[in-house]
């Protein structure tokens, strides 16, 4: 099924981020985790390429096709294009196709660190759009999916840039957009706003990572942007070396950010949970879901 059916249908749709295997987690153990997500029957699983886009294609289109075929669940691979040629992408497109996968993440990706490799990029596709714009021309039966970025991308002068950049983007043919984390569900609102006298109208699911570990929220911040507010930096400095206790008041601060969107009719929920089963379970406990 195309997602966009499912935004169509009902509201909020309700979905999960899982990262592949990685140094830090088994192909076995992210089955254990797939399999204690399942149970919560989400709208549809999305897939990464994991932290700094170094996880297998392979894997990441692998393991959504297993979660749709196990468990009747739409999966959703994350699809970069950064340092990809044509021929690959065509190899993965079909992959995808083949594999019974309606729908895709459309990004960039992180650029290249070393200065060797950003000499050599291949230049086949420079933007998320190119990508969009490629999967649209084939006219391939994907339903494509995008970023946005309520406080702009990291890499924006400004804001009303990232936004001109997203109207492009959508227009290239996104289906419906995730956005980044955030913890200020004021910026999310002023974004909306700045959505609409964009007009852009496609479906917004909002991207919630409950902080369940203190150590973590140091390397989100940086890679995001997203700005801290004062009750959750509150929270990080009362419970730092509390563990048990930041899980508590983590989940509690992302059900108080949801139940307040939910009252603004939010399009969706996408869930970052980090491969914890926890997380989800406590936040559908506390949400009623």
């Amino acid at each position: 099924m195309f997602l966009l059916n499912k935004f169509k249908k009902r509201k909020p749709v309700v979905s999960f981020e899982i990262f592949p295997p990685n140094q830090h987690m088994t192909l076995k153990r992210l089955l254990e985790v797939i399999d204690g997500l399942a149970i919560y029957r989400p709208d549809f699983i999305s897939v990464t390429y994991g932290a700094s886009g170094n996880a297998s294609n392979n894997y990441t289109i692998d393991i959504a096709q297993y979660i749709k075929e196990k468990y009747t669940i739409e999966a959703m691979p994350h699809l970069t294009c950064i340092n990809t040629t044509l021929d690959k992408m065509e190899t993965l497109l079909s992959d995808i196709v083949q594999k019974d996968l309606k729908n895709i993440l459309a990004l960039r990706g992180d650029l290249p660190k070393s200065q060797e490799l950003s000499t050599n990029l291949h230049k086949d596709f420079t933007y998320a759009s190119d990508l969009i714009t490629y999967v649209k021309d084939q006219a391939l039966p994907i339903s494509t999916a995008a970023a946005c970025y309520p406080e702009g991308h990291v890499e924006s002068s400004c804001l009303d840039q990232d936004l001109n950049h997203l109207k492009y983007k959508v227009a290239c043919g996104v289906d419906f957009l995730i956005t980044q984390l955030f913890f200020d569900n004021d910026k999310f609102y002023s974004f909306k706003n700045k959505l609409f006298h964009k007009d852009i109208h496609v479906p917004v699911t909002v991207g919630i990572m409950p902080i369940t570990n203190a150590k973590q929220i140091k390397r989100i911040v940086q890679l995001s942007g997203a700005s801290i507010p004062k009750d959750l930096q509150n929270i990080l400095t009362k419970y730092e070396y509390d563990e048990k206790s930041m899980f508590e008041a983590g989940i509690e601060f992302a059900s108080y950010q949801i139940e307040n969107l939910m009252s603004y009719n939010v399009d969706g929920f996408h869930l970052y949970v980090m491969n914890k089963p926890s997380v989800a379970k406590s936040i559908y406990k506390n949400m009623g879901w």
